[in-house]
């Protein structure tokens, strides 16, 4: 994760933009910014959704290596599991990189008794297939209860949260738009 703060400040002093500038256009604050360029906070996906639109490149460029990945297949040992937010679910990348890719498949592993506190909203569209254990999705204050095998699909602009409401790992696959990592 320390590469992304570096990244996110090469990439502003690359566009001459000062922290002001950058906490006008995401609409971030400016100590929150100057924090996370310093790696002292932690960045939820939907700020880093912001920073990558206001500096103009895709949530995948934070978490790539240098070299871009144009592989289709991508095998099970090169599959990067990446945490945000300071969460404790885990998401696996699922796709390999090439331009315009419109999809962002992932495995998502959900630990037991997770809750998050707060709902989000953002552009795009979700689909999540339930793979193994349960998962309650609240989606605009409604309670979705699903469990191995189950699918559910909708609008990104709806509040969501999840939850795992059982003493085991609970493990999804989720394709979304827009691509985030």
């Amino acid at each position: 994760m320390e590469d992304i703060y570096k990244k996110i400040k090469e990439l502003r002093q690359q566009k001459n933009l000062t922290l002001k500038e950058l906490s006008e256009e995401t609409g971030l604050s400016l100590s929150f910014l100057s924090q996370i360029e310093r790696g002292t906070s932690s960045l939820s996906i939907t700020s880093l959704k912001k920073l990558a639109t206001a500096l103009d490149v895709s949530m995948i460029y934070f978490f790539e290596d240098d070299k871009v990945n144009q592989n289709y297949l991508i095998k099970k040992q090169e599959q990067k599991t990446l945490k945000v937010n300071g969460g404790e679910q885990k998401y696996i990348r699922l796709s390999g990189a090439f331009p315009d890719r419109k999809l962002e498949p992932l495995l998502v592993i959900l630990p037991p008794h997770l809750k998050e506190e707060h709902s989000y909203s953002h552009l795009g569209e979700e689909l999540y297939y339930v793979l193994e254990g349960e998962v309650i999705f609240t989606i605009n204050g409604e309670s979705y209860h699903l469990t191995a095998g189950d699918t559910v699909h909708f609008p990104s602009e709806l509040l969501h949260a999840w939850e795992n409401p059982t003493s085991n790992e609970t493990k999804i696959l989720s394709v979304s738009t827009p691509v985030i990592f």
